[in-house]
């Protein structure tokens, strides 16, 4: 399997080296690296050319790494049921850079770019409906940045006295900690199974 997408990596390459930077096949899959303003019309080839015939859209993800200069890899995956074969497309973009949507060329798109947009702030060009759709009206962050806190910046509850929702600043309960022990339960009479190596430090 991996000589077959092997071969057809080369073969992409050769017949499009105007929108690809490189390839490689890696636990299985075949990953091509994509100029980003050339995405629109490598995805219009990869589901037209007969030796591909990447029909159908499996899913649009992305991928913070804050240290880099292009600090997110947008990741596409294509099935060709033709070819019995997978495709992973990878495009890295700086986050004030935009990517260009596919929506014309495959309409599934829609939803995820706008996850995406979402959850990591990567803008879309051309998209026809480019809005939030994971997070609440007023959402303030990407929450699948690396640099996004865990405990985020808003809470919200039901206000028994206004009969509504209600946004607020978070306020942990308990100090925020990390527990430096096998177990949280302090002060217990009873050994729970693996808190052993607890009581030998």
């Amino acid at each position: 399997m991996s000589d077959a997408l092997n071969e057809l990596g080369a073969l992409i390459a050769l017949k499009r080296p105007d929108c690809v930077l490189g390839h490689e096949v890696a636990f299985g899959e075949l990953t091509v690296d994509v100029v980003p303003g050339s995405l629109v019309e490598f995805v219009e080839f990869l589901k037209s050319d007969s030796a591909c015939r990447f029909s159908t859209l499996v899913d649009i993800t992305g991928v913070d790494h804050p240290q880099r200069t292009k600090r997110f890899d947008v990741i596409y995956h294509f099935l060709s049921m033709y070819q019995n074969h997978r495709i992973r497309l990878r495009v890295a973009v700086r986050d004030d850079e935009m990517v260009p949507s596919i929506t014309d060329v495959h309409p599934s798109a829609n939803w995820f770019e706008r996850e995406v947009f979402d959850m990591f702030g990567v803008i879309f060009s051309g998209h026809p409906d480019l809005r939030r759709i994971l997070t609440d009206y007023g959402f303030r962050g990407y929450p699948l940045r690396k640099d996004f806190p865990t405990t985020g910046y808003i809470e919200l509850r039901y206000d028994e006295a206004q009969k509504r929702v209600v946004y607020e600043p978070v306020s942990l309960v308990q100090e925020y900690r990390q527990f430096d022990f096998m177990s949280p339960w302090e002060g217990a009479k009873y050994v729970l199974p693996g808190d052993e190596k607890e009581g030998a430090n």
